[in-house]
């Protein structure tokens, strides 16, 4: 699944690499309705290339509403252990009872009426909720990403050209992307799988924070240099130049891109294996929309992108990326050590006749066990 994962990025990465490029040029020699154009066009044959091809995939059939009982089960074990007072909440949630206690084995015929589906349907919402909780961290994670927006552009524009359009700098993230993502795959993992390290999807989220974090530095540090090489420290120049090549800035990208295969990559595969087959677009679409909300909250570092706040700019994500990767994982360590146990559950159902049908026959099972377990003197009472 990891290969997949990283050969899919790749190809995005590809795309992405082609058009910024090709894009730039039918602008700039065409005009900007064949820049328009040409990816309108792609679209357009995407659609039926995927309806030719329909009978190669592999197509779930509909299992009816999905959402309205996953979020009806977490509300009920939220539910059990809710207490005014919030540290003995926190303890109830984290006992490990909380979702055995929802289970319809444990529950039996007071289950609700609703309860359509098996205890592993349970154990695998669980799991589904626990990945949506980790890609709840990875908005800071884009923060240091979205510098290459306009950030890292604009200082390339400050810096020693050498006739190289300071806003194709920004394509060395995807050439990056292109070059490591076959590296890691024959030879980093491999041979960390030799030397039995186990690089988990927590770990990889964790470095990913931590060398976004670094990227970060670097940029910083650079754009120190910039300010101090050019004389705008003492001047306020601002077209202020420096004679700092350009090319200084390719260590940037280069960490951004590695991140962005430990961090980026890892949720999008997270998303898959950790979600129930049933709910695998849901929790898919919970990691996609942390992307969003990390443009929302880049709006607060608005007022350090101009200069000569762009160093604190820089710097301050770097500090939050690297705090923020070291609570993630003294979060999500003990997560880390189930990492095997999670993969291994068993596919669950949802609101299929044999199940329900299965439920009820629990349901029977457990009143006539109960019922079994009346005292003698207490049934002899009830003849009487």
């Amino acid at each position: 699944m990891t290969r997949i994962y990283n050969y899919f990025y790749l190809f995005i990465n590809i795309g992405a690499l082609v058009g910024q490029i090709s894009m730039v040029y039918a602008e700039r020699y065409v005009g900007f309705w064949l820049a328009y154009l040409i990816p309108t066009v792609m679209f357009l044959v995407a659609l039926p290339v995927l309806v030719y091809c329909k009978k190669f995939y592999i197509l779930a059939p509909p299992s009816g509403n999905v959402i309205g009982p996953a979020f009806k089960l977490l509300f009920k074990a939220l539910g059990r252990g809710f207490s005014i007072n919030p540290l003995k909440t926190w303890r109830s949630w984290n006992d490990g009872q909380m979702w055995q206690a929802v289970k319809p084995s444990t529950l039996g015929a007071s289950a609700p009426k609703w309860y359509n589906f098996d205890d592993a349907w349970v154990d695998e919402v669980r799991r589904g909720f626990a990945a949506c909780s980790v890609f709840f961290w990875v908005p800071i994670f884009w923060l240091a990403y979205r510098q290459m927006d306009s950030n890292l552009t604009n200082m390339c524009a400050t810096m020693k050209l050498g006739g190289v359009p300071n806003d194709i700098l920004s394509n060395l993230d995807p050439i990056a992307i292109i070059i490591i993502v076959p590296i890691m795959d024959t030879l980093v993992y491999p041979f960390l799988r030799r030397k039995n390290i186990r690089f988990t999807p927590i770990k990889k989220i964790a470095a990913g924070f931590f060398i976004g974090s670094f990227s970060m530095v670097w940029a910083s540090v650079l754009q120190y240099y910039v300010y101090k090489s050019s004389g705008f420290y003492e001047t306020g120049d601002p077209d202020y130049k420096s004679p700092i090549s350009v090319w200084a800035v390719t260590g940037v990208y280069v960490l951004i891109a590695i991140s962005e295969i430990f961090a980026s990559v890892t949720t999008l595969e997270y998303a898959f294996t950790k979600a129930p087959k049933n709910m695998r677009s849901l929790v898919q679409s919970v990691q996609l929309f942390t992307t969003a909300f990390s443009a929302a909250l880049a709006q607060a570092f608005t007022p350090l992108t101009a200069d000569p706040h762009l160093v604190w700019n820089y710097g301050a994500v770097a500090i939050i990326s690297f705090c923020t990767g070291i609570l993630f994982w003294f979060t999500y360590r003990g997560m880390d050590r189930q990492e095997d146990q999670l993969n291994m559950l068993p596919t669950g159902h949802l609101g299929n006749s044999r199940q329900a049908e299965d439920v009820e026959r629990r349901t029977s099972l457990a009143a006539e066990r109960r019922a079994s377990a009346v005292p003698v003197d207490e049934k002899r009472a009830e003849l009487h």
